[in-house]
């Protein structure tokens, strides 16, 4: 990658809470100088699912166009039960920036407590980052559309339990068809609400 100190990495996660399904640890990279392309983005969790879709599709234009990189890495329930969230977070951040090709001496631009491995050196954790930094917000989109995209195709092999409405998350219903059905195989069975 030419000239270093000209890019910059966002990093941010989606799907930590859920109880089914994958965690989506999302990474943009950026040329610092086509910073505007993104005026205007919010965090995933302040944007209607349409504004959500349209700036997705905006940054998927805009990777063919060569003017912006993004990654989204999945890790399923299995790892998640087996290793634990600390470890498939770090296990993600790390395969986004080899993905993406980042050079150790990159800006990285992580939010809220995750970290990149300690041979970027030029990393910086940002409690709200996706709030804050425009290029947080765009991994954080990248990573929710992925991620609910994923949800909504489980559904259709899980249907008894709704995952195109709540993602896989805790809601009420949710916790009404396990209690009627039982668990799936993308439940998290390590979670502590989930075990017997």
């Amino acid at each position: 990658m030419k000239k270093t100190r000209n890019f910059v990495v966002g990093i941010d996660e989606v799907g930590r809470g859920p109880i089914a399904g994958p965690l989506a640890v999302g990474a943009v990279l950026l040329d610092k100088k086509h910073k505007k392309i993104l005026r205007g983005i919010k965090d995933s969790k302040k944007l209607s699912p349409d504004a959500r879709e349209k700036w997705h599709e905006k940054i998927k234009k805009h990777q063919e166009e060569g003017i912006i990189k993004y990654e989204v890495f999945f890790v399923n329930e299995k790892v998640i039960d087996k290793k634990g969230l600390s470890h498939s977070l770090k296990f993600a951040v790390s395969n986004c920036l080899k993905a993406l090709g980042v050079d150790k001496k990159t800006e990285i631009l992580l939010d809220g407590s995750l970290y990149a491995p300690d041979v970027y050196i030029n990393q910086k954790t940002i409690i709200k980052g996706d709030e804050k930094e425009v290029v947080i917000s765009a991994a954080s989109i990248m990573a929710k559309v992925m991620r609910d995209k994923r949800m909504v195709s489980f559904s259709k092999k899980y249907p008894k339990y709704g995952f195109e409405k709540h993602k896989g998350y805790g809601t009420k219903a949710h916790y009404r068809a396990i209690k009627k059905h039982g668990l799936s195989k993308i439940h998290r069975k390590s979670f502590r609400n989930l075990r017997g």
